[in-house]
């Protein structure tokens, strides 16, 4: 399929070809699910932890005998059901990662871009550079191309003066190819490539 190309000034300064079977997929939300699951999944902490019996601090004396005193029998003052007691089944440190199939991932990587494409939502500018560093005027560059939530994608490399630009811009993310997937492409509303990205995505997804 053939794209105009524009650049910041919203200009039109070209034509691409995409990849259908890049950018022309149909939408498999279940795919798409799947992915985005497994990577909030590998940046969960898993530091959550409570203390089992072993580890309360406190004595092993059983607190009375066994029978005799009409209540109930008790080993340990460190059993969950007395204050300051241990937790059972509670929580551990643990990793919450789980393994998904390479190819499941690269399809929902092209199923993603090709949501972008379906919904018009796509956009492939000729290169993502800027000649000063200054975030208002990025802002406003941004806002006169009408991209409020965006997410821009450049080459193997950002150009510095236009990541230091962006930093600070709120629901504006900025991406070299290496780093482009399913969650970040999903959670911002516009999708920016430069042809470089694009070049680099069709070669790496084909």
């Amino acid at each position: 399929m053939k794209m105009t190309v524009r650049n910041l000034d919203n200009e039109e300064v070209g034509d691409i070809e995409l990849a259908d079977g890049v950018f022309g997929l149909p939408i498999r939300r279940d795919i798409l699910a799947r992915v985005v699951n497994w990577q909030l999944a590998k940046r969960r902490a898993g530091t959550h932890k409570t203390k089992g019996v072993s580890e309360i601090r406190g004595t092993t004396r059983k607190p009375y005998k066994q029978k005799g005193t009409g209540r109930a029998r008790q080993g340990s003052l460190r059993s969950p059901q007395f204050r300051g007691g241990a937790r059972i089944f509670g929580p551990v440190v643990r990793s919450h990662a789980f393994d998904l199939q390479k190819k499941v991932r690269r399809l929902g990587l092209k199923i993603a871009l090709s949501a972008k494409q379906n919904e018009g939502k796509l956009v492939v500018i000729d290169y993502a550079h800027i000649a000063g560093t200054k975030t208002k005027a990025m802002r406003m560059r941004l806002a006169a191309l009408g991209w409020d939530s965006v997410l821009i994608i450049d080459g193997s490399v950002v150009e510095e003066n236009f990541a230091r630009a962006t930093r600070n811009l709120p629901r504006v993310d900025v991406l070299p190819q290496q780093g482009a997937n399913v969650y970040d492409i999903l959670r911002r509303d516009t999708l920016v490539l430069t042809r470089d990205a694009v070049r680099h995505l069709e070669a790496r997804l084909k």
